[in-house]
């Protein structure tokens, strides 16, 4: 069996999990469209701009629930380790790159397609203005590559699905607040603006109000940022699975 075989072989496996209980992807995407609809009026009334405002509560919410969505990235890792099947996985001739892609092509789909559904949302309903489709495009499917990194870096540190599920809450929370994604940075106390540039969150509002307004070369230092994340926790995710990560033994 080929490479490419065993990695579709993966890739069919967790597909079919996902469509048996679409639960968890299906309030992964709901739950932001309300909340934009619903939040909509408020970030326009309180900005006093039409644009920057449909802008802020579309964009805040896309990073805030990419950023809950490393969930669907973390069970999906972390199902196999309760199940023992990764185990049996590391028994075939996959290797780790495999199945890393053949666990990453299906979430980085949902994670597409929410952010999709809200970008289309914004558009169609709320007016979002997009400058420049192709540079939103790059923006977005760098953002949730960098989404799916850090979601398996972490499924792959904790101990158990508790643990991962108590970092994706609280993290996520502190992260998308402290990228001003739930408050404008104009609106954020002095030190929250400060270390605003630390969190992958930052860069990803930048990089995708950068692209709604056409600025490439903004949107492309945004770009590069969100893909030095990416590549970081990517090699993270594999130097635990390389050393063994996902025994039946507890870390």
């Amino acid at each position: 069996m080929s490479s490419l075989d065993r990695t579709l072989s993966i890739v069919r496996g967790n597909v079919t999990l996902f469509v048996r209980d679409p639960g968890p992807l299906v309030g992964r995407i709901t739950q932001p469209v309300l909340l934009v609809l619903l939040m909509q009026p408020l970030y326009v009334a309180a900005i006093g701009d039409g644009a920057r405002g449909t802008a802020q509560v579309v964009l805040g919410q896309l990073v805030m629930f990419s950023l809950l969505g490393t969930s669907v990235v973390g069970s999906s890792i972390l199902t196999e380790r309760r199940w023992n099947t990764l185990d049996r996985l590391r028994a075939t001739p996959a290797r780790v790159p495999e199945l890393l892609t053949g666990k990453a092509v299906p979430v980085m789909g949902f994670l597409l397609l929410q952010q999709a559904v809200l970008l289309v949302l914004g558009v169609t309903v709320l007016g979002l203005e997009v400058t420049d489709p192709a540079l939103l495009l790059l923006a977005a499917v760098v953002w949730a590559a960098t989404v799916l990194c850090t979601g398996a870096a972490i499924a792959t540190t904790v101990g158990s699905l508790a643990q991962f599920s108590a970092v994706v809450d609280v993290g996520s929370t502190v992260v998308a607040g402290l990228s001003g994604a739930l408050v404008p940075l104009a609106a954020m106390p002095e030190w929250a603006r400060t270390i605003a540039p630390v969190w992958p969150g930052y860069w990803a509002m930048e990089g995708l109000r950068s692209a709604l307004d056409g600025d490439r070369e903004a949107t492309l230092v945004a770009v590069a940022v969100l893909l030095a994340f990416a590549a970081a926790a990517a090699a993270i995710a594999a130097v635990r699975l390389r050393r063994g990560w996902g025994r039946s033994t507890l870390l």
